[in-house]
């Protein structure tokens, strides 16, 4: 039984059963025993590996793509670069570095890390200590400095706690957390949800008894496309999940690179949900941002020049490193169950002025 299991347990037991997005939050976020404060969790010896962790090759277009946005937006002589939930840097580090191909946007950047977990925070550290400019970290979104700034959330999303609710005869009832003696279980709230069918989107309202519909707050969304709509910029969210609002149930948890129960051991495996991307453009549309995308990762990536890049990698290759090469590149364009190209999408919101920004052009390339 972990420390946290036992503080959830007497939580409940003193003020009944909880959402399922606040038992995320504290699974995930606690500050002394939350999986994010604890831990670095990536790689090999973690639990999930992420694209920039898989080649180079990710981190680098994304920061040309930064680069082209900053172009777009009249090359201004100072732009922020932020990236939410940076892992251990790799991401920035590979983007910074194909940055330097064009020196003036590289001068222009101050680099800041929405990052709230110590670990990762001293990881980022150790990566970007050699980036010669401005860094600076930040708990929250809302706490980046105002200015023209591209944003960066590679999955980022997916790990923001969700709510989640069950369609009965009577209506929808929030599904939530509770106890059968020691164990956390699964459990309905025994009062409907007021007018939650009006709220729901079209395409979910007929699903059928029984049916589990999972939502999140949009709060960091809409502080997004609020920014980029009213200061200038654009944020590049990339993420696993869906382009249509639908019905089901996607919270899973991942240990050790498999799956887990989700509340067999709070805070020592991540939790996770598909994003809902339609939810995202809804949101990002009402504070006034264009939205580009979805786009497959596969599609965003070929377009950018994903298979030009790694030509150019295997032209100094070792055999055995260009095979890993190809590898890296199937992994990340790919379908599933090995590839990551048609499940993670990507998503852009901009200022209205920008027009369509790289990767987001309309063309029959899947």
């Amino acid at each position: 039984m972990t420390a946290l299991a036992s503080e959830i347990r007497r939580l409940i037991a003193l003020d009944g059963p909880i959402s399922v997005a606040h038992y995320m939050t504290l699974a995930l976020a606690h500050p002394r025993h939350g999986y994010y404060i604890t831990r670095d969790p990536l790689g090999a010896r973690g639990d999930f590996v992420t694209a920039p962790e898989i080649s180079q090759m990710f981190g680098e277009l994304i920061g040309l793509w930064a680069a082209a946005v900053w172009q777009t937006m009249g090359a201004p002589q100072t732009l922020q670069l932020v990236e939410l939930g940076p892992g251990r840097g790799t991401l920035l580090s590979d983007a910074l570095r194909a940055a330097a191909v064009l020196p003036p946007f590289r001068a222009s950047l101050d680099v800041h890390l929405v990052e709230t977990g110590p670990v990762l925070r001293q990881r980022q550290r150790e990566t970007l200590a050699g980036f010669a400019g401005r860094l600076a970290w930040h708990d929250d979104v809302h706490d980046v400095p105002e200015g023209p700034s591209v944003f960066i959330a590679n999955e980022f999303f997916d790990a923001l706690p969700v709510y989640q609710a069950v369609k009965a005869a009577d209506g929808w009832h929030e599904r939530m957390v509770g106890l059968d003696h020691d164990r956390l279980v699964f459990a309905m709230h025994p009062a409907p949800v007021p007018g939650f069918d009006r709220a729901l989107p079209e395409e979910v309202r007929a699903a059928p008894l029984g049916a589990l519909f999972e939502w999140r707050s949009d709060a960091v969304v809409r502080a997004l496309a609020r920014r980029v709509a009213q200061q200038g910029g654009a944020a590049l969210l990339i993420d696993y999940g869906h382009a249509a609002s639908a019905a089901g149930e996607t919270l899973q948890a991942v240990s050790r690179h498999g799956f887990a129960d989700p509340l067999e051991h709070p805070g020592e495996a991540d939790l996770t949900a598909h994003v809902d991307f339609a939810a995202l453009a809804r949101a990002a549309s009402r504070e006034g941002a264009r939205v580009l995308g979805p786009v497959t990762q596969g599609t965003f990536l070929r377009r950018l020049g994903i298979a030009a890049r790694a030509e150019k990698l295997k032209s100094g290759a070792s055999g055995t490193q260009a095979a890993a090469i190809d590898a890296a590149l199937a992994r990340l364009t790919g379908p599933s169950p090995d590839g990551m190209g048609e499940l993670f999408k990507a998503v852009a919101l901009a200022h209205p002025a920008l027009g369509v920004l790289p990767g987001f052009e309309m063309s029959d390339d899947g």
